[in-house]
């Protein structure tokens, strides 16, 4: 798969790779069914090529309501479940005639649902355990669950939650959040989700009957201090652009808007024809590595809108000369860490910029 936009910055996206990744999570989860989170277009993947890419994935996940029901229009008859659930009675009744689960969140939804007497819907309650972002208190669980129960409105009911600090394995919250979930999912009789990418890798106790990959899908690191060539993942977006130009800098000579940059010796420097409306990051500070004609080299000066410069020392480059700005060899996490962010940002960003011109 490949995206182009009328620039000259290319994304490129390996469907091999992405279906490696999802074998890496049976492995780490064999027990486990698996939900694939494809929100965000994918995190800037596509989300049509990469749900036919993941089609041996037990279900899908969107965050938003139309990226499912474009998804099931799209002929994907995947299970899918909706991150935010529905927050009108229209959006309720177009979920359940595509037989796509919602997740229950909050008291307006269940009011919906006890309002609501067309097909009934399958539904995922979210318990807030401890990221205090979206779900029920633990206190209110015996009500709600009740008043689901008694919906006529409601099909199957499953649980899930969500870890706050999983992509920090020695944090205190992780296992009080699942204690928390534990002590309220125990003998309940519904299957459970819990595990993110990085509780998917470190915490294997919170696998639970399903588990909800998103990032590790893509070939990043959701762990501190974890490559993920060290968690046996592959890169899955290759993004690249050609050398516009090669110049020839003295000492003294400053580089880009600001002239923030100034060469402390003689060198030579690459234009390289990608920028931040490519999805570059604006703020990737000096030394960010890129790769070209197979050697690290650095960024140098401040990232514009169309281009980056890099410094070459006695690398022999030529116009035309393809330069990766992270894919293959170059890890998407390192550049994120130039940039002072993280991969879901960056693989956003040019992916979806990659598909908007």
């Amino acid at each position: 798969m490949s995206a182009g936009n009328g620039r000259t910055a290319k994304v490129e996206i390996d469907s091999d790779a992405l279906q490696h990744n999802l074998q890496r999570v049976r492995q780490l989860a064999p027990r486990s069914k698996i939900i694939a989170v494809i929100k965000a277009n994918a995190y800037g993947h596509g989300v049509h090529s990469v749900a036919h890419a993941l089609a041996d994935a037990d279900a899908f996940a969107l965050a938003m309501c139309d990226e499912a029901l474009q998804l099931r229009a799209a002929g994907i008859t995947r299970p899918m479940m909706v991150l935010h659930g529905f927050h009108t009675a229209n959006e309720l009744a177009q979920l359940a005639s595509q037989d796509i689960s919602a997740v229950v969140h909050h008291a307006a939804q269940v009011a919906l649902l006890e309002n609501y007497h067309g097909k009934p819907i399958d539904i995922w309650l979210k318990l807030d355990t401890g990221m205090h972002r979206l779900g029920f208190d633990p206190e209110a669980y015996p009500a709600i669950m009740k008043r689901l129960r008694d919906c006529s409105a409601v099909g199957r009911i499953r649980l899930m939650s969500h870890f706050a600090n999983a992509d920090d394995t020695g944090h205190v919250l992780n296992l009080q959040q699942l204690q928390v979930f534990s002590g309220l999912s125990q003998d309940s009789g519904f299957e459970c989700s819990m595990a993110n990418s990085a509780a998917l890798t470190a915490i294997p106790q919170s696998h639970f009957d399903w588990v909800r990959p998103g990032i590790m899908l893509y070939g990043s690191s959701s762990l501190a201090g974890q490559s993920a060539a060290s968690l046996a993942l592959k890169p899955v977006m290759s993004f690249t652009a050609p050398v516009l130009a090669v110049k020839r800098l003295k000492a003294g000579d400053s580089v880009g808007y600001g002239s923030r940059w100034v060469c402390q010796h003689d060198t030579h420097m690459a234009c390289v024809a990608a920028g931040y409306a490519d999805g570059y990051p604006r703020h990737a500070r000096a030394g960010t590595p890129v790769l070209i004609n197979g050697r690290r080299c650095a960024l140098i000066g401040r990232v514009s809108m169309d281009s980056i410069c890099v410094e070459l020392g006695d690398l022999e480059v030529t116009p035309g000369d393809p330069a990766e700005l992270w894919g293959q060899q170059l890890s998407v996490d390192e550049v994120a860490r130039c940039a002072e962010t993280i991969s879901y940002e960056l693989l956003c960003q040019a992916g979806n910029a990659a598909r908007m011109r």
